[in-house]
């Protein structure tokens, strides 16, 4: 979808602060913090402050446009994908990977049959030792 036909969908103005974070998040799968989108395109937006990006996150967040990852590290981290995907979190390195389950639909299935609610999100974390750092051991 055209981005000025996303945000309109969404209600949101497309201000160049807006069209740089989701542009960057929409860039990379390295499921970055604010801090880290703030220093990833400040060369480009060097009016652009902290607060600007942090306010931006939490709109895009708000209208579901951005996942927020809250994996216990003491701020978030941000994600930007079209497809459900779960996160594999590595306790010794602190890379996120994508993780495309196939069972995750069967998984809301069931919980929805069973509960009788309705889920629109659904957040699975996964935390372990990722195949990089296993092989340094």
């Amino acid at each position: 979808m055209e981005m000025a036909t996303l945000f309109k969908k969404n209600k949101l103005k497309l201000t160049p602060q807006r069209l740089a974070i989701y542009n960057f998040l929409k860039s990379t799968k390295t499921h970055p913090s604010a801090d880290e989108i703030y220093k990833s395109i400040y060369n480009d937006y060097p009016t652009m402050s902290l607060a600007t990006v942090y306010k931006t996150l939490k709109t895009l967040v708000d209208v579901r446009l951005v996942d927020e990852l809250n994996l216990g590290e003491g701020n978030f981290r941000y994600d930007c994908s079209d497809t459900p995907h779960s996160h594999f979190f590595c306790n010794k390195c602190n890379k996120i990977e994508d993780i495309e389950l196939s069972s995750l639909q069967a998984i809301r299935t069931v919980v929805e049959k069973e509960t009788k609610n309705k889920i629109d999100t659904c957040n699975v974390y996964l935390f372990g030792t990722c195949k990089k750092c296993l092989n340094k051991s």
